[in-house]
């Protein structure tokens, strides 16, 4: 776990998304944001990778560049912003497409009683972020216009108070 002290989700983002380009994380390392709550709310990130060796590595590295590196999670329910398959998840693909280019493992929609069919269309956005639930990555969308489904979050969001 790296605590950064980030209060928004954007930031942590960008910062998971520079350090796996700084340390060369492989294709199978997942990287995950994670809300703190309580006196001093704030996001942390977690990143795994497949090996114990190249972890002992990147814990090394990230604590050479100053980051405040500990072990463990904060909780099972990390938001992925880095995992396998993420960079193939562009522009319109099929619920089924999606499964098949990625470590996700379902694809939910809001307000829907099972998961989404095959042959759905999902418009990425290029912004794809599903969540660990119950040792699953799922992906939660929203229905959107011709019968397609977008990811729930937006990759631009309008920030609260914006017009006041």
């Amino acid at each position: 776990m790296v605590d950064p002290g980030l209060r928004e989700l954007r930031a942590a983002d960008h910062l998971l998304q520079e350090l796996a380009a700084r340390l060369a994380l492989p294709e199978g390392a997942f990287g995950c944001t994670h809300l703190v709550r309580g006196d001093r709310p704030r996001v942390v990130l977690s990143l795994t990778v497949p090996s114990e060796p190249l972890l002992s590595t990147v814990r090394e590295r990230l604590t050479a560049r100053g980051h405040d590196v500990r072990h463990g999670l904060p909780d099972l329910e990390g938001r992925a912003v880095l995992f396998p398959g993420a960079a193939a998840l562009t522009g319109t693909l099929t619920v089924a497409e999606v499964l098949m280019r990625s470590a996700i493992d379902r694809v939910t929609v809001l307000g829907a009683p099972g998961p989404s069919a095959p042959g759905t269309s999902l418009v990425t956005r290029e912004h794809v972020r599903p969540q660990w639930r119950d040792g699953e990555l799922v992906l939660t969308a929203m229905p959107a216009a011709g019968g397609a489904l977008v990811p729930f979050e937006v990759p631009e969001p309008t920030p609260c108070c914006a017009d006041h």
